[in-house]
């Protein structure tokens, strides 16, 4: 797998190039989109994400905010508990799963 940087167990990699998002067959996963909100989220499986618009502030539960933005691509673990806080409506590819 690419590169990612890890902060409070959530993996980033800013700006991913269109040949990084090919090998990782991202056109073919489901988008999800919502608009500006913040709800709490508990990810039952590992989901990556990239985002094709929005901004994102995601706030592990007793842990830092970790900003994430379009054109990112993002990896939350199993049993994360987290606050969204969408400031941007967001659109993302997602996939659940290693």
């Amino acid at each position: 797998m690419m590169d990612l940087t890890t902060k409070e167990g959530i993996q980033v990699k800013r700006q991913i190039s269109p040949e990084e998002q090919a090998s990782l067959g991202i056109k073919d996963w489901p988008v999800w989109a919502k608009e500006v909100s913040e709800f709490p989220w508990t990810y039952d499986a590992q989901e990556t994400c990239y985002f094709l618009a929005g901004e994102v502030t995601v706030t592990p539960v007793q842990g830092e905010p970790v900003t994430i933005t379009a054109g990112d691509l993002a990896v939350f673990p199993a049993g994360l508990s987290c606050t969204w806080r969408i400031t941007q409506p967001v659109r993302k590819h997602y996939r659940f799963g290693g």
